[in-house]
């Protein structure tokens, strides 16, 4: 709950910064006491006035009030806070609080908080995916800071990609989660594959098959709402990118592979839930393959087993989950899949079962473990699903 605390808003310069006014305006309707804290040039972008009128304070943005020498005491502010978010979050203003810079009232009051800090980065595509600004980011990160990410959309400079500030009803929910304990993920990284891959026959045509990609995301919205930082490394799907969540397109099997492989080292959590397919055509013809012959004879040769390969170097703080849907002799395969790819727990789902499977969109699964215990699910939506496919890691892995 929001109600009563004391939140610190700190806007600073970013086209973004017109989001701030009703960001705080959601927070005072939760009944939050809200200080609004502003840097200079944040002030060029929207006028101290709008935000003072909506948080029923005076809008602070120096460490001198007035020329009787009065002062804005960043010490007291830190003590103040309950929660304090700097939204929007500028490259600059990032860069400044990693660093330890301590040149205005608000990166002082950063330095001075004793409370949580949440950043919400709002920049062009371009300065969001530099180095520096990711290296930074993940340092916050290290210090304890939350990162509420930046969203997939179209940017000030006409650009479409990340970059964009979480829009502040989201904001809003990420504090919300954190004050009622929510976020029980918070600082593990969370590595999910979801929907179906496409090995490409000519260039109009592939082999895939049914997944929509519905599972997976389900799971990787679940984990982000509960604090964790997610990357969603996606087949071809039609779906939203869920809230919070990092989506990596990888259309092919092997495209998939190379992008969980770059980063599975500093993973915490891995969930296997994509529908990979098993070959692939040997060749790929360079143009449509036209209807001459009454059969047509295709060779193909068989992917890389992501799940297997990554799982030959599980490091031992690693969780693994995998997925498997059967058929027949559903629990004897889910069984050998679960030793030979060294997965710590996998979910097992049936064809068999009506509403469960490919394209539905509710599913019923049970969760195998390493150790031997067994959990049945009744039939549920996805996204109950998902949660208690969530819940069954937790209690199994982290508490």
């Amino acid at each position: 709950m929001i109600q009563g605390k004391k939140i610190i808003v700190i806007v600073t310069a970013s086209i973004a910064a017109y989001k701030s006014a009703l960001l705080v305006r959601l927070l005072i309707k939760q009944g939050a006491e809200v200080q609004v804290l502003m840097s200079e040039n944040a002030t060029e972008f929207i006028t101290p006035l709008t935000l003072s009128t909506l948080s029923k304070k005076p809008v602070l943005i120096d460490f001198v009030k007035d020329k009787t020498g009065q002062w804005n005491n960043h010490v007291d502010l830190g003590l103040w806070a309950d929660l304090i978010v700097f939204a929007p979050a500028s490259a600059n203003s990032i860069a400044k609080c990693v660093h330890g810079l301590c040149d205005n009232l608000i990166s002082a009051v950063y330095l001075s908080a004793k409370c949580p800090v949440f950043f919400a980065p709002a920049m062009d595509l371009d300065m969001y995916k530099h180095p520096s600004t990711q290296n930074n980011l993940k340092q916050l990160q290290n210090y304890g800071n939350y990162i509420i990410p930046s969203e997939f959309g179209e940017l000030a400079s006409g650009l479409i990609g990340e970059g964009r500030m979480a829009e502040p009803e989201h904001i809003v929910q990420f504090i919300e989660n954190h004050f009622t304990s929510k976020f029980i993920f918070a600082g593990k990284k969370v590595l999910i594959t979801a929907g179906a891959t496409q090995e490409a026959i000519d260039p109009v045509r592939f082999i895939s098959n049914h997944s929509t990609g519905k599972m997976g995301y389900a799971i990787a919205e679940n984990f982000a709402q509960k604090g964790a930082e997610v990357t969603l490394v996606s087949g071809t799907t039609n779906l939203p990118v869920p809230q919070g969540v990092k989506l990596i397109k990888t259309p092919s099997a092997q495209n998939m592979f190379d992008a969980c492989q770059s980063m599975i080292d500093n993973i915490d959590i891995c969930i296997f839930s994509a529908a990979v397919a098993d070959y692939r055509p040997k060749e790929m013809a360079k143009e449509k393959i036209k209807k001459n012959s009454p059969e047509m004879v295709l060779e193909l040769v068989k992917n890389v087993d992501i799940a297997a390969t990554l799982g030959k170097n599980k490091k031992n703080d690693q969780v693994f989950v995998g997925f498997a849907l059967e058929t027949n002799n559903e629990t004897e395969n889910a069984l050998k899949k679960l030793e030979s790819k060294n997965f710590d727990m996998i979910v097992l789902n049936s064809l068999q079962d009506a509403g469960a499977g490919f394209a539905h969109d509710t599913n019923k699964i049970s969760i195998m473990t390493k150790e031997g215990k067994r959990v049945d699910f009744s039939l549920k939506s996805k996204k109950d699903v998902a949660e208690d496919i969530v819940q069954t890691i937790l209690k199994e892995k982290f508490e």
